[in-house]
């Protein structure tokens, strides 16, 4: 299977992202700033991918705090969160990881940095493999929704290079290709950066399931022909009320799916729920830089050199144009409000 990363005894192993299709490289990771680098300009992303890379960062940051008290340790600890929380602020994962493993070792009875710094590297991996475990959960909750024969729009990217599994969205695919139910996939292309194009069509190669390419504009006239049964996606936040922030260009799928009453997953684990945020209207949107939609890869300008640009990372469906989420606890249907809390107890 497909690795976004990997831990190598005493450094991280990337997969870069920014270099798929063209070129499999492997990156050595070995401090807590080549993390920061790694997660902003995207060699590593997807929601739960970054989470866990940066739990990893967290150890890279502090295991040289060998001789550090336990408050110097927590007090260095709280720097170096704050500082990779700085990397992307919209996907919940990030925070929730680097919280997860804060409270988890503030339990540790240990009192020197030497032994809290080894027991952060291993509930770093901990949360590598309770990962994996969400993402067999989300696929087997999936696999019902996926009817024999099924055409597939799926949009970004979401599979094992976003995950520390088999994928959410894609991880459901994935699993409904391998029981044999002959699907089809949609990718649409996702600009600017072109992740459901270089990422997700690389992916559904690697696992042999038949998939077409598309621009994110054809996705309505595709649904319009009939030639789309269900849309399944991921997000990299979900609202105490059910609205999901996912990649840019999610939304108007949604909006069309609705129209031609085209069932519209979401696939996500229950980490991704962000439960102090009441809305979709208070998730907050990155916005990336301009020369992302100016140029192709930082390189090809594709219009004026100085034209001005709108560039948010995500968009938000709201819950009206969602069927399900799908979690590794189950699917949950509406009232969402109501039943995400239920799920998140």
């Amino acid at each position: 299977m497909i690795e976004a990363f990997t831990w190598k005894n005493d450094y991280l192993e990337l997969l870069d992202q920014t270099q798929l299709p063209e070129n499999v490289c492997r990156l050595k990771i070995e401090t807590i700033e080549s993390v920061f680098e790694a997660i902003q300009v995207l060699r590593v992303r997807g929601a739960p991918a970054i989470g866990i890379t940066a739990a990893y960062g967290l150890y890279l940051g502090t295991r040289s705090l060998q001789t550090a008290s336990r408050e110097q340790f927590f007090s260095t600890l709280d720097e170096k969160i704050a500082f990779l929380a700085a990397a992307r602020p919209t996907a919940v994962n990030l925070f929730w990881a680097m919280e997860e493993v804060k409270q988890r070792l503030m339990c540790s009875p240990e009192t020197d940095g030497a032994a809290l710094s080894k027991q952060l590297l291993v509930l770093a991996t901990e949360l590598h493999e309770d990962d994996r475990r969400r993402c067999i959960g989300i696929a087997e909750h999936g696999r019902p929704l996926i009817p024999q024969n099924a055409r597939i729009l799926t949009h970004c990217n979401t599979g094992a290079l976003a995950t520390g599994g088999m994928g959410t969205a894609l991880g459901v695919i994935i699993q409904a290709h391998r029981d044999g139910k002959n699907v089809h996939v949609y990718a649409d292309e996702t600009r600017p950066l072109l992740q459901g194009a270089r990422l997700t069509m690389w992916e559904l190669a690697s696992e042999n399931i038949p998939s077409q390419l598309i621009c994110d504009g054809a996705s309505a006239a595709l649904m319009r022909q009939g030639k789309v049964d269900l849309v399944i996606v991921g997000a990299d936040r979900i609202a105490a009320d059910g609205s999901a922030a996912n990649k840019i260009g999610t939304y108007h799928a949604a909006i069309a799916a609705k129209y031609h009453a085209i069932p519209f997953y979401v696939a996500a684990p229950l980490s991704t729920f962000d439960m102090s945020i009441a809305s979709g209207n208070d998730i907050p949107i990155e916005e990336r830089g301009a020369d992302e939609v100016r140029r192709v890869f930082a390189k090809t300008l594709i219009t004026l050199p100085d034209a001005d640009c709108w560039n948010p990372a995500f968009d938000v469906t709201p819950p009206e144009l969602i069927a399900g989420i799908i979690t590794e606890c189950g699917v949950l249907t509406a009232p969402y409000s109501e039943n995400i809390r239920n799920a998140i107890r």
